[in-house]
């Protein structure tokens, strides 16, 4: 099953995960979502559905400031060989989201767990954390313990790295 925006939001709720949805334009970049996001508050994120060598999808969050580099993120994460951005239709067929909509809470969709879920350890010290709930026209504000309620709920393992010494160059 695939859900919806407000299947995810029903989701949550059923599982007592406490939740704050707010509705915006479009955004499709994290610089469009500064400008047109309002003033909501927390730290917003920016995700990563990236495949290596072996064509296993990593979905890694971390805040949006942040500057990785894939090169070093890989042995971080326990990739095997060159990490690189997943194609579009890889992202619709392990998470069931378009480009843009790439969020933490798109796990949801992915019910074989061929993704591990790979958050920033500095992320997880702000609060709210503001994801996308599978669409981009929408931010769902969670505290780090609903989030890691949320990853229980859906089956998926939380493996952590530090984007604290990343170096090199960067997206």
């Amino acid at each position: 099953m695939i859900f919806t925006s407000n299947e995810l939001l029903a989701f949550l709720k059923d599982h007592g995960i406490l939740a704050k949805t707010y509705e915006h334009p479009p955004v499709h970049t994290v610089e469009e979502s500064r400008e047109l996001r309002g003033d909501i508050p927390g730290v917003h994120t920016k995700n990563l559905f990236l495949r290596d060598a072996k064509r296993n999808f990593y979905l890694v969050v971390t805040g949006e400031s942040t500057k990785i580099n894939l090169k070093s993120l890989g042995p971080k994460i326990g990739a095997n060989g060159k990490l690189s951005f997943a194609a579009p239709d890889a992202l619709n067929d392990v998470l069931g989201i378009q480009p843009g909509s790439v969020s933490l809470l798109a796990a949801i969709n992915d019910a074989d767990k061929r993704a591990t879920v790979v958050i920033d350890e500095a992320l997880l010290a702000e609060n709210p954390i503001n994801c996308h709930p599978l669409t981009n026209t929408r931010t769902t504000s969670l505290s780090k313990d609903d989030i890691l309620a949320f990853l229980t709920a859906t089956g998926h393992a939380l493996h952590y790295f530090s984007s604290s010494s990343d170096g090199g160059p960067e997206t």
